[in-house]
């Protein structure tokens, strides 16, 4: 089964190199030498090469050359593990068993961007590891496979990030000989059941000492590594947030945003509802007790 792979970001890298060790035959790949957009973007490219594998650099992928390029390797079908952009329907139609993607998310509920941020910010107990054959909506298509993902209290970014990467892998393994087969899952979404998050912007990362302590904490860890950090405005300047911890304490007399204690370079703040630890942050100086953020 010939595969054409389309991918630009961490997760992309583990499902290539889960193919290879699969020996599944990955005719071509499609990345990018950089991108602006993605904060866990990886260039697959240094992969290519040590795997003698053809590989093209696009920033368009529906444009008329890189649909020539792909159509030359003569996919069976083409995997879509990590794009920004939507595909189009030439490019759907160019594979005869289609475009393959993967949002993890529980389809058909959380389609959209940025859905382990918005999972975590919501303060979600589970997500899922969702592969799905594209159409031209968004994350609107036939699912192959899916897999439920727990999310624990102490997890951030970076370790749901992993915990999805290491269930979709699996999936990865189970599903291949299947679609070989041509006997694979292709169960449609109920569409009824579906919302879409929406882009996160800059001010989705303001942390408000007047939100409850969990929504602060909760904002803190669906943006730490490899996203972009929440921040704090403090003195004219944007103070970037990468770990926090509630502490749970009953002062309903005392303002949200006040600084409580410091210790071991780390300030407690007062919320709307109990405390926030600052555990990991980029204070120059740091604020003193009594004073306001």
């Amino acid at each position: 089964m010939r595969i054409v792979f389309i991918g630009t970001v961490e997760f992309s890298l583990a499902a290539l190199k889960k193919l290879i060790s699969l020996h599944a035959e990955v005719v071509a790949v499609a990345t990018k030498g950089e991108s602006a957009f993605n904060a866990d973007f990886v260039d697959l490219a240094p992969l290519c090469e040590q795997e003698d594998i053809p590989y093209r650099y696009v920033q368009d992928i529906n444009a008329s050359d890189n649909l020539d390029w792909i159509r030359s390797m003569q996919p069976d079908v083409i995997f879509c593990f990590g794009w920004s952009s939507l595909i189009k329907k030439p490019l759907l139609d160019l594979a005869q068993l289609g475009v393959v993607g993967f949002h993890p998310a529980e389809l058909p509920q959380n389609r959209g961007r940025h859905p382990l941020i918005w999972a975590l910010a919501l303060g979600l107990h589970k997500t899922a590891s969702t592969f799905f054959f594209m159409d031209e909506g968004a994350d609107s298509g036939n699912i192959l496979s899916q897999r439920l993902v727990s999310i624990d209290y102490l997890d951030n970014a970076r370790t749901l990030y992993d915990k999805v990467t290491q269930t979709a892998l699996k999936q990865i393994e189970e599903f291949l000989p299947a679609l070989e087969r041509g006997n694979y899952p292709n169960v449609p979404q109920d569409h009824s059941l579906a919302n879409a998050w929406r882009k996160r912007g800059k001010s989705d990362g303001r942390i408000d000492f007047r939100m409850h302590s969990r929504t602060v904490y909760n904002l803190v860890r669906a943006l730490t590594k490899p996203y972009i950090g929440a921040h704090i405005e403090y003195n004219g300047a944007e103070i970037m947030v990468w770990q926090a911890a509630e502490e749970l304490i009953n002062l309903p007399n005392i303002e949200p945003g006040k600084v409580l204690d410091i210790q071991d370079n780390m300030p407690l703040i007062k919320c709307a509802e109990n405390a926030l630890w600052l555990k990991e942050h980029e204070f120059e100086s740091l604020p003193e007790i009594g004073q306001y953020l």
